[in-house]
């Protein structure tokens, strides 16, 4: 139908020749045939629609009589314009379903796969011997990647297949641990449970695959590869055709191989053919390809279109051979297929990628030698690589010697290969599945790395490089307990590697993602982590992160998933207006919604947004209890922390009387001068008790309580005369200023460290000097504290992977060369207390205190050396 027009009359009359219809069909355009008829559509299968379906190009056609495109047709239907009060069920693959407007879609029903438990009773219902169930059970949970992908039912089908006939007998048998060998020995089953029942053949050597079937499989894996390569799921009688499957015996294939592929009939029209799953599709696609390398020495992935330079990439690996055992390298294939499932945006390779790797591997070739030892039909390979445009190299097969020295080297080159991609990609999914890749080829050294880290105790004081954190994602991901708490402020490293992190909240219980510089790209992988199987996620923190309505929408999708089992979601401080009320408003009136508390606190959700939400503590249909919309105001659309900026100015009735405070005492100083005779002179004269007397600190006005405060300081120690120049050699990396809080009860008198900023346990400070930082509270040094908490989370970690505590972990500081620019956050009621360093452009968490504030507290600062100035302004 691509490329013809149709009325939407015209359409209904085609597929379904027995409607009719009346002469005069004005009235369509009604309320649905005048209200007497309920018009319900029915599309099953967004997802194998071969149409583009563009809603915003759409041209609007409100008139079911006017021909236009199949496409338009669709999208109008869908979008309102033509039958407005018809009903339409879309049925779908979440990817595909996404490119349906969210404000079209009134309710979403999901058809879940297995839970957990419900993987387990489908062994136990399946097998009569309990012993072989456990036996199967316990087999695929030691391999995580395969208990993962057995939420899809067909897959558990597979999987008890295999494993009865490998556990079953008594011969001794190889088990299949990767995904490939499971699906490799699931071929070789089936294919002799044909011969035995349509030729009486009993041969129990799985591994000897006849002339007659290998033709078959090979026929089946071009259609697989041909109409996987254009993203078609479902095949008519031509595709057949052109993979040399005769038509008039399509139905003897369909009865014969049953279990991997059928037949049905779409309405009255035509046959229409599938795989029974996506999965089997792929492997046989992935099977035909690798056939073709090996008995063609092609490349069906690689266009003749594309660089040219790419004709060299091995070049050095294959000038690592005599001539006699020259042929394209293994790697080059590897490499297409890597790039090409990397550049598919639905990851519709993704699986195809991993078998490919999977059956490169020898221990795997040795279950399908029959197979790939036949060159099966040399017509059928060269026209494949004519459509695909492959290219070959024109070479003769290598020695067994020649091959394995080939294999081994290329697999290396594929490795590396990965690992660079894995740190060049930003995807946290598509690095999560290169992994699963890396599995297949056996090669774990990545995730080895991490472990080596985390045991010997360097992890903490390591700033993590995109692959270590793709690989302690893949490491928590497939670990087979759930992690209780997910902080992840606390891994040292970039915002962008962040991202690859996000992962991991598949697996926990409770994800802190406050205040990590997270946006709208970082709420697509938080949406799907709640969208995902058996998702143990209950609490989420994503405040103070500049998320905005459309990243709140985003997660809104995952809200409204069956599988989101989330009670306790914070969006403070996320820039949330009354757009993002709405769409939160909307997925909290889906069933079933968990949500039980709900933070939008220092929002701007306006009236309508807050009455939207507030409306549901009231309605029996939502659980929601608890909903905190305090603080809003237009000023919390400010990106950053400034959204929380407050006015401040010195108290000069607490200066010491060594310190000069200017412009509008808003800016303090230390003379060089007050450190001379008459500087010590004054400590005789009696001060007002507010004062400090000995120490040269100095507290704000404001008492700041109840609420979050942000505030910031230049600090700087500039010598002026020659003299002050010289001396200041003698204070040359020294402590030079304290910023922090303090009590109004901080004692003032004396010369002790009691009356410091952090010296008691009334105020809390950090000491910057000119190359370092000291945090201090309660007369303590708090560095090894706050390292502390760092080791908790590492002990925390490698009792999670290895059951194990390791001991005292030795931390190096983190921080580079003080900036003369600092950034203060107080959440007053969590209790919380964080230290910025601003440069331009970037903002660098320090140092953050965690406690219980009893009381208000004041902002404080210390200049413990002369030629230092702090000034406080407002943040831009």
């Amino acid at each position: 139908m691509e490329g013809e027009t149709f009325s939407l009359i015209k359409l209904l009359q085609d597929y379904f020749p027995k409607l009719t219809f009346p002469d005069k069909f004005s009235y369509i355009e009604k309320k649905s045939f005048d209200c007497k008829v309920k018009v319900l559509f029915i599309f099953d299968g967004l997802d194998e629609c071969r149409l583009a379906l563009d809603f915003q190009k759409n041209k609007r056609c409100s008139d079911a009589t006017k021909p236009t495109s199949v496409e338009n047709l669709l999208t109008n239907l869908i979008l309102g314009n033509l039958l407005p009060d018809a009903s339409l069920w879309i049925t779908s693959r979440p990817g595909a379903a996404n490119q349906i407007p969210p404000e079209r879609i009134d309710r979403v029903t999901e058809v879940r796969g297995f839970k957990d438990p419900q993987k387990e009773e489908y062994f136990v219902k399946r097998f009569s011997d309990q012993n072989l169930a456990g036996r199967i059970i316990s087999h695929i949970k030691s391999s995580k990647s395969l208990y993962i992908l057995c939420h899809i039912p067909v897959l558990c089908w597979i999987s008890a297949v295999v494993l009865e006939t490998v556990f079953g007998g008594t011969a001794t048998k190889v088990i299949p641990k990767t995904l490939t060998e499971m699906y490799t020995h699931f071929l070789l089953i089936q294919t002799n449970m044909k011969n035995k029942k349509y030729q009486g053949n009993n041969e129990t050597n799985s591994k000897n695959i006849s002339a007659p079937d290998v033709e078959i499989i090979l026929k089946l894996g071009q259609l697989a590869f041909l109409q996987l390569e254009e993203g078609k799921l479902t095949f008519n009688e031509e595709d057949l055709r052109g993979s040399g499957i005769d038509v008039s015996e399509a139905t003897v294939y369909s009865g014969v191989c049953t279990v991997i592929f059928k037949e049905k009939c779409r309405l009255y029209q035509e046959k229409v053919y599938c795989f029974v799953h996506l999965s089997i599709q792929e492997y046989l696609a992935a099977l035909f390809v690798f056939h073709s390398f090996v008995n063609g020495n092609i490349n069906l992935l690689c266009r003749e279109d594309q660089d040219e330079d790419e004709d060299d990439a091995d070049t050095s690996e294959e000038e690592q051979y005599p001539d006699e055992y020259r042929r394209m390298p293994l790697s080059d294939l590897h490499r297409s297929a890597v790039d090409k499932a990397l550049q598919s945006e639905n990851g519709h390779l993704d699986l195809f990628l991993r078998f490919l790797l999977g059956l490169s591997l020898e221990s795997t070739q040795d279950f399908l030698q029959n197979l790939l030892a036949q060159a099966g039909s040399s017509s059928q390979v060269q026209d494949t690589q004519t459509k695909s445009g492959s290219r070959s190299h024109d070479t003769n097969h290598l020695t067994d010697k020649g091959q394995k020295i080939s294999t081994a080297m290329s697999i290396q080159n594929t490795v590396k290969y990965i690992k660079d991609r894995i740190n060049s990609i930003s995807s946290a999914e598509k690095t999560i599945n290169l992994f699963h890749c890396l599995n297949e080829l056996n090669d774990n050294s990545l995730i080895k790395e991490i472990q080596t880290s985390l045991r010997s105790g360097t992890f903490s004081s390591l700033k993590l490089n995109p692959g270590q954190c793709s690989a302690l994602a893949f490491l928590l991901l497939m670990s087979e307990k759930v992690l209780d708490v997910f902080d992840l402020k606390m891994y040292n490293t970039s915002v962008e590697n962040r991202l690859r992190l996000l992962t991991i909240i598949k697996n926990c219980r409770g994800a802190i993602l406050s205040a990590c510089n997270l946006t709208e790209k970082s709420c697509e992988i938080v949406a799907s982590a709640l969208q995902s199987d058996s998702s143990p996620l209950v609490e989420l923190d994503l405040s103070n992160n500049d998320l905005g309505d459309s990243g709140v929408e985003l997660l809104c999708h995952g809200l409204r998933s069956p599988n989101c089992q989330l009670e306790t979601l914070r969006l403070s401080g996320c820039q949330v207006t009354k757009r993002g009320c709405a769409s939160l408003a909307s997925a909290l009136r889906s069933k079933p919604s968990h949500l039980r508390e709900l933070d939008l606190s220092y929002n701007h959700p306006g009236e309508s947004g807050a009455r939207a939400l507030s409306a549901g503590l009231e309605d029996p249909g939502w659980r929601l209890e608890k909903l905190n919309v305090d603080h809003g105001g237009e000023i919390r659309l400010i990106p950053g922390l400034t959204k929380y900026a407050c006015g401040l100015t010195l108290d000069p009735n607490t200066a010491h009387s060594g310190l000069s405070l200017s412009e509008r005492n808003r800016k303090v100083e230390r003379p060089w001068e007050e450190m001379g005779y008459f500087g010590r002179i004054l400590k005789w004269f009696r001060y007002p008790p507010d004062r400090f007397d000995s120490h040269y600190q100095v507290l704000c006005r404001e008492g700041l309580s109840d609420a979050r405060f942000y505030w910031e300081v230049c600090w700087d120690k500039r010598p002026r005369s020659l003299i002050e120049r010289y001396s200041n050699r003698l204070w040359d990396g020294l402590d030079s200023v304290a910023i922090g809080v303090a009590y109004r009860g901080i004692p003032r008198k004396g010369e002790g460290s009691d009356s410091l900023l952090g010296g008691n346990d009334k105020s809390w400070s950090v000491i910057f000097g000119d190359d370092r930082h000291t945090v201090w509270h309660n007369g303590r040094s708090t560095s090894e504290r706050e390292n502390s908490r760092v080791e908790v989370n590492q002990k925390r970690i490698l009792e999670f992977l290895f059951g194990e505590c390791i001991g005292s972990f030795q931390l190096q500081s983190s921080l580079q060369p003080t900036t003369s620019n600092i950034g203060v956050y107080l959440d007053w009621p969590a209790g919380t207390l964080s230290f910025y360093k601003i440069t331009t452009g970037s903002v660098t968490h320090l140092h953050t205190f965690h406690t219980t504030f009893t009381e208000p507290v004041y902002p404080a600062f210390g200049l413990l050396n002369p030629f230092c100035t702090v000034r406080l302004h407002m943040p831009d």
